[in-house]
């Protein structure tokens, strides 16, 4: 068995991960749910052989003092994979993550057409979040091609590791590469800010130092998008602020309630026929209102203004779930595990 069979069957199958664990035939996680194979199972020496064959002497050497590694893996004719090397229990294992060649549209991901707008911003902060595996690098690239596709913007994107890749159309993008092009998001992006880029992706605000320069770089004029693990909205809000040490918050509120142009929060679902995922979307629009409620850290009142924002192309998430059960996309059981507010939803 080799790996490019593997990583075929994952393609053939639609899955969007495989998983090579000891012990365990290959397991493929298809529309959100792990499906075992029939395959042969994989002891530890042969699955270190295997994995070990798509590695550079380099990533090698990475993953044999850090005992961890992360990177992409192109092989011809294929999709693009993220990788993600780890020992468990001494062996070797890897999860592989499918990124496909084709960069989908806004309309295709079935995003709201709000997305669009947040997106030709000329400048500000505009975040993507949720939990892991529910499409927000998708959502970036989709907006990264609809920039390059409208605009004459340098766009410079910091991501770890490299996934969809983008070619210049209208603009002009820089991918660099944690490890391979830079040492950190945080170093990367203070350099950014003299590569006289109009628009900045970062892949991930994992620290305070990251956060920060991506705020600053909000404030001097460029569009910056990234993306946040958080749920929703309001606990990106805070989660931000909370981030900095207790003498910098004001400061920190003044400077978030002034470049923040919208949050959007996506979740993936499974479909009520059981076969494929649906997207769903809250979304929050910097509004006059909204940045009061920032500055005055009246955080807990920012659902009720995005609930009366819908003009604005404002929507929560337990109004999204209504409507997608609305139209039979998910079943009861799926929304009411999602909802914030489980007496209230009954009620809608």
């Amino acid at each position: 068995m080799e790996i490019r069979d593997l990583l075929l069957m994952c393609i053939e199958k639609n899955a969007s991960d495989l998983h090579l664990t000891v012990n365990e035939a290959p397991v493929l996680r298809i529309d959100g749910r792990l499906t075992r194979t029939n395959l042969e199972v994989l002891d530890k020496a042969d699955l270190k052989k295997m994995l070990y064959s798509v590695l550079s002497n380099a990533q090698r050497e990475v993953f044999e003092r850090d005992l961890e590694l992360d990177f992409s893996l192109a092989l011809p004719g294929l999709d693009r994979f993220r990788v993600n090397f780890h020992l468990q229990k001494g062996g070797v294992e890897g999860a592989f993550r499918r990124v496909p060649n084709e960069i989908p549209t806004v309309e295709k991901l079935g995003l709201p057409q709000i997305i669009k707008d947040l997106a030709r911003k000329p400048n500000g902060l505009v975040l993507v979040t949720g939990p892991t595996g529910m499409g927000k690098t998708t959502t970036l690239a989709a907006m990264i091609d609809l920039i390059n596709s409208e605009r004459e913007c340098l766009i410079t994107c910091i991501e770890d590791p490299i996934e969809f890749i983008h070619t210049n159309k209208k603009s002009i993008i820089k991918q660099r590469e944690i490890y391979a092009d830079t040492h950190s998001f945080a170093a990367a992006l203070r350099h950014a800010l003299r590569q006289d880029p109009n628009v900045i992706v970062v892949g991930e605000m994992r620290d305070l130092e990251t956060i920060s320069t991506a705020l600053t770089a909000a404030e001097t004029g460029h569009l910056v998008l990234t993306t946040l693990h958080t749920p929703d909205a309001p606990q990106t809000v805070s989660r931000i602020i909370d981030v900095f040490p207790p003498h910098q918050q004001q400061q920190v509120k003044l400077q978030l309630s002034d470049c923040l142009q919208g949050v959007v929060s996506q979740l993936l679902l499974p479909h009520a026929s059981g076969k494929g995922r649906v997207l769903a979307t809250e979304i929050m629009v910097a509004t006059a209102s909204i940045r009061n409620l920032i500055r005055e850290q009246q955080i807990e009142q920012i659902p009720t203004a995005m609930q009366t924002g819908l003009q604005y192309g404002m929507n929560t998430m337990d109004s999204c779930l209504k409507g997608l059960m609305q139209k039979g996309l998910i079943t009861l059981d799926v929304a009411m595990s999602k909802t914030k507010n489980k007496e209230e939803f009954k009620q809608l």
